[in-house]
């Protein structure tokens, strides 16, 4: 069994090679992610990328008159600052934490200096962004053509996968805000999948009671994401 917090609790540092790790484990600091902390805003210097291990952040663009929408999720498989080791330094988007919990995170210039000596990290970073990419361009096309109830569904999915054993503190406004709706759509929806037994919803808490139920209904967007990480990462064998 895993000890209460150790880096290993995230995909991306489990599977680099036990030498490669090693030479991380001095930087690495350990940090608590309370729901709703703000890492990263839009044109600001980024100072650390984080490595989510019980948490979730989303990656969010807020536009002019406030309304915003989720471009994508980030938990335990990946890492958060993708733009540091991408050529950038800043966003156009922003990253919030959605879940509470923790992760590992590490500054810039070590993370640079890690990244252009080309090894283990190097080809897991670039991976993982290509799935983040792969995330993000079928969150557009799933807000664009796909019900809002197969979109809860997809995110329901999404976090039950990086959460399996937790109980979802979330209020229908944060969801609505995420996925870039009106509120009374997400009860609309939501109302539907708790009267069809697969949720229950309850004062900002959402318990999921049938897996199979929301996979019955979610849309293609849900599959495509995660067979394109599985893909990606099928020849890496995480250690514990």
């Amino acid at each position: 069994m895993l000890p209460p917090h150790t880096p290993t609790q995230n995909y991306l540092l489990a599977a680099l090679p036990a030498a490669d790790l090693e030479l991380l484990l001095a930087h690495l600091e350990w940090v608590p992610m309370p729901l709703g902390q703000m890492l990263f805003e839009p044109g600001i210097q980024m100072r650390h990328a984080y490595f989510p291990t019980t948490c979730i952040v989303s990656l969010h663009y807020v536009t002019e008159s406030g309304a915003s929408a989720e471009t994508a999720g980030v938990g335990n498989e990946g890492v958060v600052g993708v733009s540091l080791f991408m050529g950038g330094d800043t966003t156009s988007s922003s990253a919030v934490v959605q879940t509470a919990g923790s992760a590992y995170r590490l500054d810039r210039h070590t993370l640079k200096e890690e990244f252009n000596r080309g090894g283990a990290l190097q080809r897991l970073l670039l991976r993982y962004a290509q799935a983040l990419m792969t995330q993000m361009a079928q969150t557009a096309v799933c807000n664009r053509h796909h019900s809002v109830e197969q979109q809860l569904c997809r995110w329901l999915l999404l976090t039950l996968d990086r959460l399996p054993d937790r109980e979802l503190v979330m209020t229908q406004e944060l969801v609505a805000s995420m996925l870039g709706v009106r509120r009374e759509s997400v009860t609309d929806a939501a109302g539907r999948l708790q009267n069809a037994g697969y949720i229950r919803y309850r004062r900002g808490h959402i318990s999921v009671l049938s897996r199979a139920g929301l996979e019955q209904n979610v849309c293609e967007c849900y599959g495509v994401v995660k067979k394109e990480l599985e893909r990606l990462f099928s020849d890496v064998q995480p250690h514990q």
